[in-house]
């Protein structure tokens, strides 16, 4: 069973977090139902500036620390819900194309056999499915039906014909119309993620001759921009960019 949860998680201290989806979910078929809280992330850009990974175990631990005052009160810790945060990288680096990678909290004994009982411990798990391409032995299961889903250069029709046939996932009126809505979703994507190329692109080359000014005239970084005609309101951005630039 699953109930959306809002997408947004505002704090005073730690500021907004806004989430692509979140979900509760109960798992069946044990003697106490699994309530589980599950965001999932589509991520088109693999190098956003860190390392993603961090970010998907931020979002575990928000996700933990909201649910004070909702799931849990006082000092009843033992409420806490188990988080997901599930990744969908539409273009990884090659060496991590199809492939499904799980980061969750495990047990260690040091010293001596006593073991915790593991649904104590194993409150978060970060998922990061990274989608590739036919040719891999490893396409295949949820990586292919994930590719094919999201695929902006596959039509609405050969995406129900791959659903059909090697799914034996039946279309029907809402089915179609939600695979329709991905593939509009999943154009939206691609072009937005042309214009953020556009535009790093643009901010590259600007960086490039602010070092260049200054390399070959000797000038700060303040006259090489100036020189440049670079807005006022954008310096700080190239200066920072700069900055990090030196010190690597």
């Amino acid at each position: 069973m699953i109930k959306g949860e809002r997408t947004e998680d505002s704090t005073i201290k730690e500021g907004t977090v806004n989430y692509d989806i979140r979900f509760y979910a109960l798992v069946p078929g044990r003697k106490e139902s699994a309530k589980l809280i599950i965001n999932v992330e589509s991520q088109n850009d693999f190098y956003p500036g860190y390392p993603l990974i961090k970010r998907g175990i931020y979002y575990c631990s928000r996700m933990i620390s909201s649910q004070y005052g909702v799931e849990f009160i006082d000092s009843h810790y033992e409420w806490i819900r188990k988080v997901y945060s599930i990744w969908i990288c539409a273009n990884p680096p090659k060496r991590r194309k199809n492939t499904i990678s799980k980061y969750a909290i495990r047990e260690e004994k040091l010293i001596g056999k006593s073991a915790e009982k593991k649904a104590n411990y194993d409150l978060l798990t970060v998922v990061m499915i990274c989608l590739g391409h036919s040719g891999d032995d490893n396409y295949g299961g949820i990586l292919k039906l994930l590719d094919v889903l999201l695929s902006s250069k596959r039509e609405p029709e050969e995406k129900k014909r791959i659903l059909q046939n090697d799914f034996g996932i039946q279309m029907t009126r809402t089915l179609e119309s939600e695979v329709r809505n991905v593939c509009n979703l999943s154009k939206g994507v691609e072009e937005r993620g042309i214009a953020i190329g556009i535009e790093r692109g643009i901010e590259q080359g600007i960086l490039s001759s602010i070092e260049n000014l200054m390399e070959t005239l000797k000038l700060t970084a303040k006259q090489a921009m100036e020189a440049l005609k670079v807005p006022e309101a954008e310096q700080p951005k190239y200066a920072s960019k700069l900055k990090q630039s030196f010190d690597e």
